[in-house]
């Protein structure tokens, strides 16, 4: 858990941080850049200190995404530093995430991608470099649209193969590289 809570101002950079030097840096998303150019990603820092305070926000930001043009908002990082900094309570969380989704009636226009400063897949251990894959400096929800994800899907000849790439990517940099991207927001508190 985060000791001192950031403001606004600083979970957005570090997170635009990650965003740059990891997910775009380290190309584990080849998608992220043109909408990051384009300066088409919003940033939201939810103050929720709870999960209901949490699912509204999330139900607000999933509308806004879903009401704006692709053009000035194509996708959305929902950051969470205040709530479900706990691993195992976040996961737990997912499963009302997807059930909000539904219910708004957004499956099939929306998905909600998550990264976790703690991720770590089902089946490795907690310290497995490819657990970084997913880490974020802060709890966050990553608001996408599925006709931008289905463009870029069909433009990326290889898009199955990514996540195999990136564990490549991760297992040549290790830990010390990962490291040398600074940007765990626990290092900085």
């Amino acid at each position: 858990m985060i000791s001192n809570a950031p403001t606004d101002d600083e979970a957005i950079a570090t997170t635009a941080r990650w965003l740059d030097r990891a997910v775009i840096g380290l190309n584990l998303c080849p998608f992220a850049k043109s909408v990051r150019v384009k300066k088409q990603v919003r940033y939201v820092v939810s103050q929720a200190t709870d999960s209901n305070a949490l699912l509204d926000d999330l139900e607000r930001e999933l509308h806004y995404l879903a009401a704006i043009s692709p053009d000035e908002t194509d996708t959305t990082l929902l950051i969470h530093p205040h709530v479900l900094t706990d691993f195992d309570d976040f996961t737990d969380f997912l499963d009302l995430v997807d059930v909000v989704v539904r219910t708004q009636g957004l499956t099939g226009k929306l998905q909600v991608a998550n990264f976790h400063p703690d991720y770590c897949f089902a089946d490795a251990e907690p310290d497995d470099i490819g657990n970084y894959t997913n880490r974020a400096p802060y709890p966050t929800l990553h608001l996408i649209r599925e006709a931008s994800l289905d463009r870029a899907v069909a433009a990326f000849p290889d898009a199955a193969q990514i996540y195999e790439r990136n564990i490549e990517t991760l297992e040549r940099i290790g830990i010390e590289g990962w490291q040398a991207l600074d940007v765990d927001a626990r290092k900085k508190s």
